[in-house]
């Protein structure tokens, strides 16, 4: 059986981490693509063209684009570390990460989509969104959601409270 060519979304944080951790245990040497997805200042500010305001707005949104690169290559370093034959990439697009996901995964042609879950529930997730739902019911891949162990115990706790009542 051939290893599948992955797509794991990557943005620094210990459930993205986590979520690579274990996606390299359960395909160990595993071709994947680290995708690390942000949404470019300027383009929030359209309407400043013109404006002295918005040359900042490009130092700023040129010094986040170094942070994203930072993120990609320590999210390939650390997925290169697990036994992934890894190639990062950052999507710099108006885009929302969930929708660059999907378009991404269609593009590479992967295999599966990974992600990790933040654990938002109930008003969060409704104001916040919930990138991991959206490309839950957007994708047209296969596509695994992997809780931090933070994420599960807290479920879990969550659970056990719910099922004592």
């Amino acid at each position: 059986m051939s290893t599948p060519k992955l797509l794991i979304a990557y943005d620094g944080s210990p459930n993205a981490q986590s979520a690579m951790q274990t996606v390299a245990s359960l395909f160990p040497g595993a071709t994947a693509v680290v995708l690390y997805a942000r949404q470019p200042l300027e383009g929030f500010a359209a309407h400043l063209e013109g404006h002295p305001a918005l040359e900042e707005l490009r130092e700023l949104d040129a010094a986040a684009l170094d942070v994203s690169e930072q993120i990609a290559a320590e999210g390939a370093h650390r997925a290169r570390s697990l036994g992934l034959i890894v190639e990062p990439l950052i999507s710099s697009t108006m885009a929302t990460a969930s929708e660059t996901i999907v378009n991404t995964a269609e593009d590479m042609d992967v295999d599966l989509i990974v992600l990790g879950s933040r654990g938002l529930r109930g008003f969060k997730a409704t104001l916040l969104g919930s990138t991991s739902a959206n490309v839950l019911h957007h994708a047209t891949r296969p596509t695994l959601v992997i809780p931090s162990e933070a994420v599960a115990s807290s479920r879990r706790d969550s659970r056990i409270f719910t099922d004592a009542k």
